[in-house]
């Protein structure tokens, strides 16, 4: 599978984990966002379903092992190269999580993982999808807005 300029959109899981009126973050240690702060979640892998590979994704980057409950949305993800040319297409589908077992420790892709307060997210600079998506999970989840 062929990330970067790829022959197909592809499709990518992110597992939006809340537990206390925090959600879990992930320093990405590989591009797209290197050194960005994002939600666990990666492809999907052949013969996978959705919720599989947002809980595999979950474990493989936190060490978190959870529950994936409501959809929380589809969204595109085309980041292009100075020449206009897609470099990244992805098609994100993001669920509602809850941790099961296991305590936070970046692996895989991340090169962090930790949880973040909703006033702790203002000062990250997220992608505005990304932001919607944990204000739904917080929302969803029935933590209160800060």
């Amino acid at each position: 599978m062929k990330r970067e300029y790829p022959d197909a959109p592809l499709v990518g899981v992110g597992a939006i984990i809340i537990e206390q009126d925090r959600v879990m973050l992930v320093k990405r240690a590989h591009p797209p966002l290197a050194g960005e702060w994002s939600i666990p979640g990666g492809a999907l892998e052949m013969g996978e379903t959705l919720r599989h590979a947002a809980s595999r994704e979950a474990l493989e980057e936190t060490g978190l092992v959870v529950e994936v409950g409501e959809l929380l949305g589809v969204y595109d993800r085309i980041l292009r190269d100075a020449d206009g040319r897609i470099r990244y297409h992805y098609v994100l589908v993001d669920f509602l999580c809850r941790r099961i077992a296991g305590e936070p420790e970046a692996a895989a892709d991340a090169a962090e993982a930790r949880w973040f307060t909703r006033g702790e997210l203002a000062e990250l600079s997220l992608a505005q999808d990304t932001a919607q998506v944990i204000k739904l999970g917080f929302e969803k989840s029935g933590s209160r807005v800060l």
